[in-house]
Order: structure tokens, then C-alpha cells, then sequence
């Protein structure tokens, strides 16, 4: 796969059986091959073959018996969790995750390290350096590690193969994903996929953490991005960067910025914490003060969370101005895209309902009645995992697509 995620990707009969007869064992193993049957709606004989083949190349293993109805006892096949290791990387604007699993996506170890604030180069050494890391951590053969995804904050463009930063800060930069893709995949002699953050983990959380059925689902990565899951599979549009929710609106002080404000570029903690640090700066009197040591440098969106927990007035109303502000970008997009499940992340799920009821509320309001009715609205189940538990999803899913 040259491309970011599964562009032009179309999977042949077999690769879709593999997929949906693996996906099966992955999530309900130990299973029988006449569950997979009647989950896959593949016929027995089939499920038989390619449970089989899968047993030759050391994917599965049989384990015991299940219990008999009459007759033979069945026997039960899992995932070989012993055999088969894949690597997550989240490059994320704050920090780097590298985490390994095995088949099942069970974590085996994890690292996490602050980004650096240099370049992109600086930055794909640092994910390196966590790769080592994360290996030696975990103790397992470097022969039995089969795939690294990574998933990167930025504008994707795969016609270009590039991926754009978008934090002002640092410059808004681009630089060439297939550079770091190639980079890695030397360093390490495996294949790596690269794939969009926000992209990425709606991938993880629909792979993991909600029902097989669930199948159009929004994750919303704080207000910096959106990933997309439509009749179970990734959007990532024509170039892979669907799901940006912001607009490319121009300077601060400008008619236009001020007119789209809702739209503007937005921050990984939705703006709480520069809102925070002007007012502390202005003398605000506050349970934020007091946690952060009357120091401006330490106020964090956690302690901001904290002080709201704590039911100080102003930390409060942070959370539900910036949970009407986000509600208002996710009420179109309910009107757009009709899902099922709507996916908080990027680490403002930690407030709960302090940043969810004003998002549900500002949904109501503004969206229409049978969007809204249907949505449900929900705090992300892997927290901080998401995006390289999703990275390594992405690996998972092509070993099983080729095996």
C-alpha cells in the first residue's frame, strides 16, 4: 500500500473473506468455525479452508473444545497472540505514543514521550528512538513484528504525499509522509502505513471499542479534526484529508475571522487553556490559580478539568462555552453525515458530562430532530490510545486482508 490509509483500495473475494472470517476470530475468538459461519454467512466448508490455511501460516491456533449439543465436540480456534506483533505510533501535537499489541490488539507495551518543537525531521527521529524503545520494552523477537502504522496530525495529501501542520505555532510546515514512511520502513525492514490522527483513531474505536454493528460513526478530535467512518469503512476523501473542520480563515483581527469565528483553526484543548492563562494574567480569581501554583505556565486543560470537578464558577463556564462552540460544528455535521454514534477524543472526554451536556444541548438546538434523535454523543473508550491503538488497527487489517 503506497498511499495514505486505503485509497484505491478494492479488496478481491478472497481478501474479503480473510478480512471478515479474521475479523470474527479477532473479536469473538475462541470461537467455533460454526460461529464464524453464522456471523460471516460464509457456508462451513468455506470457513473450514480458510480457518485451515490460517492454522498452516501460524495466524490461528485451535484451543480446546466447546461444549457439544449432540455429537462431537467443536473445536475452538483464536488469533496466535504469541506469534504476530504489530507497532502503533500516535504523533500527536503534543505528544508521541508508540504502542505494541498483538492480533487481538492487546496492548503489550506502551512509551509515551513529549513532541519535539523542532522540525519534522526532529520530530520523526524522536518516533524512532520510541520504536527502539517500545521493542526492547517489550521483550519480543524483532522478527515477530509484522507492521507499523503511524498517525500523524497534519493535513494529509496523499497525490502530493505530503502532510501539512496546521498548529500555527509552529509554522503551519509541511513535510513528505512518504519520507517518513520510507524512512522507517529502512530503519526497521518493516511495512509502515500512514494515516491522518483524527482518521485513524474513529478506526481504532470502531475496530475496539464499539459494536461490530455500528457501522457511520464521527470521531471528533477535539475541534482540531474529524475522522470519518462511513458503512464500516474509513473516509478519508480524494486526497486523504477529509474530516478537517476548521477553515483556512486568515489573521487574527481580520472581518472575515471574526465573522467565522466558529470555524477558525482550534487548539487540541478547544482553546480552554490560552482562555485560562489571559485571565489569570488579568488577576482572575480562581480555583485554576490556586492549582497551578499561582503560575501561568502550569495551567493545563486536566487542571482546569479539576477545578470545574471542584466546582469552581469560572473553569465551568471554560467547559460549556467551549462545549456550545463544539457543539455547534458537530450539530452540521450530524446534519451531514446522519451517524450513529458521535466519538469525543483527543482528550477533552476527561471532563465528562462537564463538556458534554453543553455539546448535547447546542446539538439539540440546532440540529434537525431525526439526526438528532438517532446520534448518540459519547466520550471516547480508549482515551489517549486512540490513535496508535488505531495505527496498529490499520496493520492489523492488511495482515489479515493478505494472509
Amino acid at each position: 500500500m503506497k498511499g495514505a490509509l486505503f485509497k484505491d483500495q478494492i479488496l478481491s473475494d478472497r481478501e474479503r473473506k480473510n478480512l471478515d472470517i479474521l475479523e470474527v476470530v479477532r473479536r469473538y475468538g475462541p470461537v467455533t468455525r460454526t460461529e464464524i459461519s453464522r456471523i460471516t454467512k460464509y457456508n462451513i466448508v468455506t470457513v473450514s479452508n480458510y480457518v485451515n490455511n490460517y492454522i498452516k501460516k501460524d495466524l490461528v491456533v485451535e484451543k480446546g473444545l466447546d461444549i457439544s449439543s449432540g455429537g462431537r465436540k467443536p473445536t475452538l480456534v483464536e488469533l496466535n497472540s504469541r506469534n504476530c506483533f504489530v507497532i502503533g505510533i500516535d504523533i500527536g501535537p503534543e505528544h508521541i505514543i508508540a504502542a505494541l499489541t498483538d492480533l487481538s490488539l492487546n496492548m503489550v507495551t506502551k512509551v509515551k514521550k513529549a513532541r519535539p518543537l523542532e522540525s519534522m525531521e526532529e520530530v520523526v527521529s524522536k518516533s524512532i528512538e520510541l520504536i527502539y524503545e517500545v521493542i526492547e520494552k517489550s521483550q519480543i523477537e524483532a522478527k515477530k513484528i509484522k507492521g507499523l502504522g503511524i498517525g500523524i496530525s497534519g493535513i494529509i495529501d496523499s497525490k502530493a504525499g505530503t502532510v501539512r501542520d496546521t498548529d500555527p505555532q509552529r509554522g503551519k510546515t509541511a513535510a513528505s509522509y512518504i519520507s517518513i514512511k520510507n524512512l522507517i520502513e529502512r530503519e526497521f525492514g518493516i511495512p509502515t502505513f500512514v494515516g491522518n490522527d483524527a482518521t485513524v483513531a474513529a478506526f481504532g474505536e470502531k475496530r475496539i471499542g464499539l459494536d461490530a454493528e455500528i457501522e457511520n460513526v464521527l470521531y471528533m478530535f477535539s475541534d482540531v479534526g474529524c475522522g470519518i467512518i462511513i458503512k464500516g469503512e474509513i473516509y478519508a476523501g480524494a486526497g486523504g484529508s477529509a474530516g478537517e473542520v476548521q477553515l483556512n480563515v486568515g489573521r487574527e483581527g481580520d472581518e472575515l475571522t471574526k465573522e467565522l469565528g466558529m470555524f477558525r483553526p482550534g487548539s487540541i484543548n478547544l482553546g480552554i487553556v490560552e482562555s485560562a492563562k489571559t485571565a489569570l494574567k488579568e488577576g482572575k480569581e480562581t480555583k485554576v490559580r490556586e492549582l497551578a501554583e499561582g503560575k501561568v505556565e502550569n495551567v493545563t486543560a486536566d487542571l482546569i478539568i479539576e477545578a470545574a470537578r471542584q466546582n469552581d464558577p469560572f473553569a465551568i463556564e471554560l467547559l460549556e462555552k467551549a462545549g456550545l462552540n463544539l457543539g455547534v460544528r458537530l450539530a452540521y455535521l450530524i446534519n451531514l453525515f446522519n451517524p450513529e454514534i458521535v466519538i469525543l477524543g483527543g482528550g477533552m472526554e476527561r471532563a465528562g458530562d462537564l463538556i458534554l451536556e453543553p455539546i448535547k444541548r447546542m446539538v439539540r438546538r440546532l440540529a434537525f430532530e431525526e439526526p438528532a434523535s438517532m446520534v448518540r454523543i459519547i466520550p471516547s473508550r480508549l482515551g489517549e490510545n486512540a490513535v496508535s491503538l488505531g495505527a496498529a488497527s490499520l496493520v492489523i487489517r492488511e495482515i489479515f486482508i493478505h494472509a
